[in-house]
């Protein structure tokens, strides 16, 4: 009988077995190893438990890391790519914009103007943080 053949009861016999001893410790993942096991569970038609056998995982565990995630992608400002444009030079035009009922009498320069699928946002100069944040956040939720 060899050392790994051991019987517990006649009828059943146990051909292996595998000892887990507490030297080992727990696995410590890095935060790239993290990101690129996430990555997999979020390509369209992937399934989180196999993707955590795969790696040594539990799937509670994995879906922890990705609710970590996402509560971390919120506490972080999303930036968003910004576009200077020279001041036109006197006597020019401006494009006309996109017609439109005007809302306003008067013209108004604004500090920071934002366009997204064709609505105009536009924070004057003087604003404060707390009114700029608050267009931000509803941006985000729209």
């Amino acid at each position: 009988m060899s050392g790994l053949d051991h019987r517990l009861e006649p009828e059943i016999e146990v051909r292996r077995f595998e000892v887990i001893n507490g030297a080992m410790g727990r696995r410590r993942w890095t935060a790239d190893e993290r990101a690129r096991i996430l990555e997999e569970t979020l390509v369209p038609g992937a399934v989180v438990s196999a993707v955590a056998r795969r790696h040594g995982l539990t799937p509670q565990q994995l879906f922890t890391w990705r609710r970590e995630a996402r509560k971390a992608s919120e506490r972080v400002p999303a930036f968003v790519p910004a576009v200077v444009l020279p001041e036109p030079a006197p006597g020019s035009e401006l494009p006309a914009p996109p017609s439109r009922p005007k809302r306003r009498t008067r013209e108004r320069r604004a500090a920071i103007e934002v366009d997204v699928a064709g609505v105009r946002v536009m924070i004057e100069n003087g604003a404060s943080p707390s009114t700029i944040a608050a267009v931000i956040g509803a941006l985000k939720a729209g």
